[in-house]
């Protein structure tokens, strides 16, 4: 996490080496598995609705473990959903009786996740979603109910001041459910010179409908414009909260490649896991993230703090997302040739050639922009994403042909 000593572009700096995140969602709509939108899509009644809260004791639940795990996988900081838009807050709140505190679960999950990140040397980051569907006030709107919208207004802003004020340091803030009004409608604004008044190096995203200090493509990989930061947030899975019937995967492969074209476009990777009611992870997203884990363990120099590389999109070969740190360039093989790799289109001068992930040096010969590599193995080293390091005299530069 970043240093509480230090300003907000530390923040921004630590975003930027950290690269990977894991997202948590889960709460009360875990118990019947039917995903976050199954209150508004079933159009179930508020009072069918909280009887879910006296069968949401999650006996397994441990954020230790969580800790454990996203440090496992590689990832450098977490983002746990304290309320959806069904309105459970998992946190202790004044101006809510619908929360975990509250209910039968007794206990305030915030509190225990935050000092369990701590603890591991997570970075702490908080979703909240400002839309709350049990308020009238949401679905009238501001302009047919203004008193109904300032009492909901101003329960949103005492919540987020809550988790602002109540956790000690907060790293992120993930704002959602700001649709379909805009800054005005929430105050957004002073709700967030609020937030960073009390938690001055923290970043927020851009879904308060202010630009704040990132964007947050959605289960796509859409880079922000050249000094902006981005986070792509995107499932395991094909769902955001528990869902047992939900079997398709994301294979371990696709999970690496989405990574590293997010950290080749200077951008983060936001993967999201429903945990099921009891707190505990799917063991099959448990195994995947602990073989992103290893092969981050092996080839995370290539991904941690690398620099905006879309203009060297035209270095190397076909399959391939290049990753640029100082004067080296890494080439993420995720189509393996054979025993001969040339990487093309570039002007800089190689000086020599590793694979990342063992030091084992390689073969090479450099004919103008030109980069043969020899003696490979016929397969490919990783079943993933084999990374090879090219170690330049300058800062990796692609041949304009124009010039």
């Amino acid at each position: 996490m970043a240093d509480s000593a230090g300003s907000r572009e530390d923040s921004r700096a630590w975003f930027t080496q950290a690269r990977f995140g894991i997202f948590v969602h889960w709460g009360l709509y875990s118990v019947h598995g039917r995903d976050v939108w199954s209150m508004y899509n079933e159009q179930t009644p508020l009072d069918e609705y909280r009887r879910l809260a006296d069968h949401f004791v999650p006996e397994r639940f441990d954020p230790a473990g969580w800790a454990a795990l996203a440090k496992d996988a590689g990832a450098r900081y977490m983002v746990l959903c304290t309320r959806q838009h069904d309105g459970f807050s998992l946190f202790d709140s004044r101006v809510s009786d619908f929360t975990s505190t509250r209910s039968a679960a007794g206990r305030d999950f915030v509190a225990e996740y935050v000092e369990a990140l701590r603890a591991a040397g997570i970075g702490v980051g908080l979703y909240y979603s400002l839309l709350d569907w049990r308020w009238s006030a949401y679905f009238n709107g501001p302009e047919r109910d203004p008193e109904a919208w300032a009492a909901l207004r101003e329960y949103v802003h005492a919540q987020v001041r809550e988790l602002c004020t109540n956790y000690g340091r907060i790293d992120i803030l993930w704002y959602d459910g700001a649709w379909p009004y805009g800054p005005e409608a929430w105050g957004s604004a002073e709700l967030n010179a609020m937030v960073r008044a009390l938690q001055p190096h923290i970043l927020i995203n851009n879904r308060s409908r202010l630009p704040e200090d990132y964007a947050t493509p959605e289960q796509r990989i859409a880079p922000a414009e050249p000094g902006r930061l981005w986070e792509s947030c995107m499932t395991i899975n094909d769902h955001w909260g528990y869902v047992p019937a939900d079997t398709n995967w994301k294979s371990t492969t696709q999970l690496i490649h989405n990574l590293v074209e997010c950290a080749h476009g200077n951008g983060n990777y936001l993967l999201n896991v429903g945990p099921d009611p009891q707190g505990a992870f799917p063991p099959e997203a448990v195994t995947r993230l602990r073989e992103m884990g290893r092969w981050l363990r092996a080839n995370g120099a290539s991904v941690y703090g690398t620099q905006d590389a879309r203009d060297r999109r035209r270095i190397g070969m076909v399959h391939t997302f290049p990753t640029v740190k100082d004067n080296t360039l890494f080439t993420h093989v995720l189509k393996w040739p054979g025993k001969e790799l040339v990487i093309g289109n570039l002007a800089s001068r190689v000086q020599r050639v590793r694979f990342v992930a063992t030091g084992e040096p390689i073969a090479f010969r450099q004919e103008g922009s030109r980069v043969f590599l020899s003696g490979m193995p016929r397969y490919a080293p990783d079943p993933h994403d084999t990374v090879i390091a090219l170690e330049c005299d300058e800062p990796p530069r692609r041949l304009d042909r124009h010039a």
